[in-house]
């Protein structure tokens, strides 16, 4: 079965969302999956006087007909920009809190994957939608692919290279699956990435115990980090003939960044942990690093 087989594409009109949008019909048409284009809005309560000491109680305020229709029309415009090359787009308005009105729509359409935009920006603040975004990262319960405004769209073979950040955490394992699962669908290569932190917790330098002996300690780490990755990918997919291993060291979410632009990967997956206290602000420090600094999409998912 395809990993992929409904998309959910939330779009704000911006440019943003434009880029996003042609992601998720290219990832449509490799897998044969329809798109669902859908554009949140809520309307804000507006009282022009209120009087000192008196209850105020807002009622919810609702588009009229005219208004959905109007927005209907403004969003099949702005899909008919974008060539879909025979994937299948449909459009839809929902209406209330954005956050909130994405994830109702991904359950109720059952999507299996929601892409989005983000802008250039540095900063949380450019995730497309702001707070939106991040909070749908949070709250959705399929994956999410974030698309930055710098990532290239392939006509076809949508992600050609497919690169998996993992950690041996069950989280990771289990967006390792997932790869694997997006992979072979679209002929795509598919590479194991393991991070070996050899750095202080503040990232200013090698830890204590291995600061004298660096070259042997690291590739001591390397190798080991290795072996552990080739037991740990056949045991997680069940196969690994045609999944290339890779151990590198360094902080974990500048070298995903790195080695992601410097062989050209077409996507991040990345597996996290639900968490609290805000799920760590987006799941913790290097997946949302990862987030800021990719120039390809990054595929997050919840374990």
């Amino acid at each position: 079965m395809s990993a992929i087989t409904r998309i959910l594409c939330p779009v704000d009109f911006s440019e943003c969302s434009h880029h996003a949008l042609e992601q998720a019909i290219a990832l449509g048409r490799e897998y044969r999956a329809p798109v669902i284009a859908v554009h949140a809005f809520a309307i804000a309560p507006v009282t022009d006087r209120i009087i000192v000491g008196a209850p105020i109680v807002l009622e919810p305020a609702h588009g009229s007909s005219e208004m959905c229709d109007a927005l209907t029309i403004e969003l099949r415009r702005f899909v008919d920009t974008v060539d879909t090359g025979g994937a299948v787009v449909q459009v839809e308005i929902a209406e209330g809190d954005a956050v909130d009105a994405i994830v109702r729509a991904s359950q109720a359409r059952r999507a299996d994957l929601i892409v989005m935009g983000t802008h250039g920006r540095t900063g949380i603040d450019r995730l497309m939608l702001g707070s939106v975004a991040e909070s749908v990262l949070r709250k959705a319960v399929c994956p999410v692919l974030t698309v930055p405004r710098r990532a290239e769209t392939a006509a076809s073979l949508a992600f050609a290279r497919v690169l998996c950040a993992v950690d041996f955490s069950p989280a990771s394992l289990r967006a390792l699956q997932y790869a694997a699962e997006l992979a072979p669908a679209i002929g795509a290569e598919l590479c194991a990435l393991h991070v070996v932190e050899l750095m202080t917790g503040d990232g200013d330098g090698l830890r204590e115990e291995i600061a004298d002996a660096a070259t042997d300690y690291r590739e001591a780490f390397r190798q080991a980090a290795l072996e552990r990755l080739e037991t740990a990918v056949p045991a997680a997919i069940g196969d690994d003939r045609n999944v290339r291993h890779m151990v590198s060291i360094g902080r974990p979410h500048r070298e995903i960044v790195r080695i992601a632009e410097h062989e050209h990967f077409d996507v991040i997956v990345m597996g996290v942990e639900a968490r609290t206290t805000a799920e760590l602000l987006l799941f913790g420090s290097t997946t949302q690093h990862v987030l800021r600094l990719a120039s390809c999409p990054v595929l997050t998912m919840r374990h």
